[in-house]
């Protein structure tokens, strides 16, 4: 499992004090106003956060150092990252990214459909894009489909349907 995780990204400047936009990666974007320290870039080079609020499905923030527009436009475009031990995920919630590369299974059967590939963030709910052999299929991430999420045993099992 990957140690840091990406969040969202640096979009534009906010204001004239440093203040940065973020685009955010998460169900919600209060998850990552949460945070004392992010991680930038592939480097994962750590900065504190001052202070973070919620505006329009975005996050402004408030980087230590960052006192002015220049400063801010320096982050612009940075993808922001998270460590996984910073977490504590409520009991059966897991990081989109674990489930990548997970055997897929039919719940009645045990038949084994693929694994997850995709995972597309869809306004109503996320979709699960399973490819196996030369199917590939797209079951919703809702609980009437996904029947158990197991990620530390590798699996998913999915309910059936007629014309999944």
């Amino acid at each position: 499992m990957q140690q840091y995780l990406e969040v969202g990204k640096v979009t534009n400047v906010h204001g004239l004090m440093g203040e940065v936009r973020v685009q955010p990666w998460a169900d919600s974007p209060d998850f990552l106003c949460q945070f004392k320290t992010l991680y930038v870039d592939d480097s994962h080079f750590p900065v504190k956060v001052e202070r973070a609020r919620v505006h329009k499905n975005m996050v402004i923030m408030k980087f230590e150092g960052l006192t002015d527009v220049p400063g801010a436009l320096s982050m612009r475009n940075a993808v922001l990252y998270i460590d996984r031990e910073d977490v504590n995920l409520p009991q059966g919630a897991f990081f989109l990214a674990d489930i990548y590369g997970l055997e897929v299974r039919n719940a009645a059967t045990g038949e084994v459909l693929g694994k997850i590939a995709d995972v597309l963030t869809l306004p109503a709910n996320n979709v699960y894009v399973v490819r196996g052999g030369a199917r590939e299929l797209m079951i919703p991430a809702v609980p009437q489909f996904i029947a158990e999420t197991n990620v530390e045993g590798g699996f998913i099992r999915v309910n059936m349907m007629e014309g999944l």
